[in-house]
């Protein structure tokens, strides 16, 4: 089974196609190169990669959804 994490793009570095993004307060750089994203964006990132961007709501969905599964 593969999950893809919900995230908030920090910055973006367009040059190297990479953008950081914070997990709870832990910040991963991860490949931008799928699609466009810039700070502020919610996104879903798998194996390092982000895959598509996501409302606030759905972001904050799979985060409550996340932390029951953790309990």
């Amino acid at each position: 089974m593969c999950v893809a994490l919900p995230g908030t793009v920090i910055e973006v570095d367009d040059i190297k196609k990479t953008a950081v993004v914070d997990f709870s307060g832990n910040k991963v750089k991860a490949a931008a190169g799928l699609i466009s994203v810039e700070p502020g964006d919610r996104v879903l990132v798998h194996a390092g990669c982000i895959l598509q961007k996501v409302s606030v709501s759905e972001a904050k969905e799979l985060e409550d959804l996340l932390e029951e599964l953790s309990v």
